[in-house]
């Protein structure tokens, strides 16, 4: 799938190809920052960015901001390290982030896990300003991430291949932001990364040290190729987080809220 998705397509069928998958799936083609026939791949036409002006990141120096476009699958407090992935199925915290000392920090902490289907917006953002400390890739499977396989696929979200977003947000301590991958989603882009990182570096790698890199709220981290899921980590009594589960939530708009 990976490989169908990285392949160029004939200039002349692109706008076809990309309106055809757009009605099938309701992406929104009034969001792309460039003319359709300008994306080379059907991968190219996922990562897409937004046209200026299509989001507005909310300004209150309070505001957590949603990373991304998606829908609430999951939203609470990691009680005794543990985060729900779908009614009656939950998942260890310290198995997700892969790093038991980073785990209790955020043990206790409100999480929120966002799905994305694809016909969203794949890029992932920033939720607070800060400081990033590091991308950790931890190996896994590709299991598909909707709500059929979350609900029947045991630890599922802490199975799949990942990248853990680690950042400092200076009075909200440890923030993550963790990009899950998906059947189709062999390949994150990853954006505040030294220029000679790509995803597959980090794979043989398995950590890049960011030496303190500045982002401000709603900054690009990375993006998806098709649709995944964004988990959302913060340490204890640090925010909270509003919205309903199986409710659409767009990048920039408010999510919580700073204690």
């Amino acid at each position: 799938m990976g490989s169908v998705a990285r392949r160029a397509l004939p200039g002349a069928l692109r706008g076809l190809a990309y309106r055809a998958f757009a009605r099938a799936v309701g992406a929104n083609l009034e969001e792309t920052e460039l003319p359709l026939g300008e994306y080379s791949s059907l991968g190219e036409f996922f990562a897409r960015k937004l046209r200026a002006g299509a989001r507005t990141v909310e300004p209150a120096a309070d505001a957590i901001i949603s990373p991304c476009d998606g829908v609430l699958a999951a939203r609470g407090e990691a009680v005794d390290g543990a985060l729900v992935q779908a009614k009656g199925r939950t998942y260890k915290l310290d198995e997700l982030v892969a790093n038991e000392e980073l785990a209790k920090k955020l043990t206790g902490g409100a999480y929120a896990t966002i799905y994305l289907s694809p016909k969203d917006y794949h890029r992932v953002h920033t939720p607070v300003d800060g400081t990033l400390v590091s991308y950790d890739y931890i190996p896994g499977m590709l299991w598909p991430v909707n709500r059929w396989a979350t609900n029947r696929r045991e630890g599922l979200l802490a199975r799949n291949e990942r990248v853990v977003i680690r950042m400092n947000a200076g009075a909200l301590g440890d923030v993550c932001v963790v990009m899950v991958g998906a059947a189709g989603v062999g390949n994150i882009r990853l954006t505040q990364a030294p220029d000679s990182a790509t995803f597959r570096s980090l794979r043989e790698r398995r950590r890049i040290e960011l030496d303190g890199l500045r982002v401000k709220k709603g900054d690009e981290l990375g993006a998806f190729l098709l649709g995944s899921t964004v988990v959302m980590l913060f340490q204890p009594g640090k925010v909270t987080l509003s919205g309903e589960v199986s409710q659409p939530v767009r990048f920039g708009e408010r999510i919580g809220a700073a204690l």
